[in-house]
């Protein structure tokens, strides 16, 4: 049964291609890729729409970003403005895999080309997905964060997750590889998940002030994405519990380097966006040369911890920060 909001989609796509007058596959002819994004607040976003719009513009065509503020219906009229454009193609990131949907059908009655980058759909049709490796990531996150609590003695300790949307099929798996990963390695105490909702820094810190209070023998900490485990740090330095309580992340801002460095951060599973980027229009424009793509992409993701930062930094510096990183 469709929940209200996937209706309401729904229905909004359907009055979307009544009232488009859908043009057929032929008049994409303004050489345009668009890539639609959840939002470029977030910097993982930024360095995959870096990767796209790198390899649209060596194929000498325009790109554009559009950012859907992690709100379906600007997805939806994301992509019925681009559509309506004629572009050739469209690189899709959905605001989560429930609503990605209505974005393909669109698409689909169009004849544009849709390409996924990272967090899935539901169902639909597309020419190509490419997903990092999440479960495998988060897994090995959480068993470099298992060793580190083992070191310190701290197995009998409670591990907290803030976690990204778990309608997105990418958070699923995170939430399940670190999970396995922490039963694996013998830590079994269980702080509470946490769902973040808009993604800043400053909601983590809520959350991860309310763990630290209901959990006095918290002693670790699993945050889903990037610059949210910021907010973790500030909160458990507000607690004076730094030393106290170990945080591993996932994905990959600049400010990780030197914190992975001094050990604040003890692991992140780093997604490698930018060069997902180029994967994902490299996929678009193979289907546009009439080349059949392979229709799931894995781009693996590399876990960098606080002892191999040294020797990972020359790799992360290209496919996690788009060459972003100065200073270091």
């Amino acid at each position: 049964m469709l929940k209200r909001r996937d209706f309401m989609l729904a229905a909004a796509a359907t009055a979307a291609l009544a009232g488009l007058g859908m043009p057929g596959p032929a008049a994409a002819a303004n050489k345009d890729i668009v890539y639609l994004t959840p939002g470029l607040d977030l910097p993982f976003w930024r360095y995959l729409s870096k990767g796209v719009e790198k390899v649209a513009k060596a194929e000498g065509y325009g790109f554009q970003a559009l950012d859907s503020h992690n709100d379906a219906q600007q997805q939806l009229q994301n992509a019925q403005d681009a559509i309506a454009r004629g572009v050739a193609g469209i690189v899709l990131s959905p605001t989560d895999s429930s609503t990605a949907p209505s974005v393909l059908t669109l698409a689909e009655k169009a004849g544009v080309p849709v390409v996924i980058a990272d967090i899935g759909t539901n169902s639909g049709e597309y020419v190509s997905f490419i997903i990092s490796d999440n479960y495998e990531g988060a897994n090995g996150t959480g068993k470099a964060l298992a060793a580190a609590m083992k070191e310190k003695g701290w197995q009998d300790g409670s591990v907290g997750i803030v976690s990204i949307s778990q309608a997105r099929l990418n958070g699923q798996a995170r939430t399940k590889g670190f999970k396995d990963a922490m039963a694996e390695g013998g830590v079994a105490g269980d702080a509470g998940l946490q769902q973040m909702q808009s993604y800043t820094a400053d909601e983590t810190f809520k959350f991860t002030q309310d763990m630290l209070t209901a959990n006095p023998n918290m002693r670790g900490l699993f945050v889903q994405t990037d610059q949210p485990a910021i907010g973790a740090l500030r909160a458990i330095k507000a607690a004076r519990r730094q030393g106290e309580v170990l945080v591993a992340a996932f994905d990959g801002i600049p400010e990780f380097v030197p914190l992975l460095q001094s050990g604040e951060i003890v692991a992140s599973g780093m997604q490698q966006p930018h060069l997902m980027g180029e994967e994902s229009a490299k996929a678009l424009f193979a289907h546009l040369k009439g080349e059949k793509p392979e229709k799931e992409i894995l781009v693996p993701i590399v876990v960098v911890t606080d002892k191999n930062i040294g020797e990972m930094l020359p790799t992360i510096t290209d496919t996690v920060f788009a060459g972003e990183l100065t200073g270091n």
